[in-house]
């Protein structure tokens, strides 16, 4: 028998709530949040590309867009929209090396060019 996911009674709401208000920003981080939680990458993927749509220069959008692209294994991407984030403020550096949603990248032969990098930037940015 396979397990199939199922939406639980946050993501219900929210949706619901969103079906009333599409671009109700926070209602759309949370739903994109309990999807991603609840292994619904594609349906966590376009509530990130939605968030990004609305607000493009939010570093925390970008970097959610850029851990669910990693999740659907779109890793070229999910490194252009991770340097989007940094580039618009983003600097938790230490969680970018922790957080399971990036998985992914970090398994990536790019990812020890771009952590040498990131170093640059976070030691240059101290200075």
């Amino acid at each position: 028998m396979t397990k199939r996911k199922k939406k639980d009674f946050e993501i219900k709401f929210y949706e619901g709530l969103l079906s009333k208000n599409p671009n109700f920003f926070h209602a759309l981080v949370t739903l994109g949040d309990a999807y991603t939680r609840k292994g619904f990458y594609e349906e966590g993927l376009e509530v990130d590309r939605k968030l990004v749509s609305l607000k493009p220069e939010d570093p925390t959008a970008r970097y959610n867009f850029a851990c669910s692209l990693s999740l659907m294994g779109e890793v070229e991407e999910a490194f252009k929209e991770l340097k989007r984030a940094i580039l618009l403020g983003y600097d938790d550096f230490s969680y970018i090396l922790k957080d399971p949603d990036l998985e992914n990248l970090r398994k990536h032969q790019k990812f020890s060019v771009f952590l040498s990098k990131l170093k640059k930037l976070k030691l240059s940015s101290q200075v």
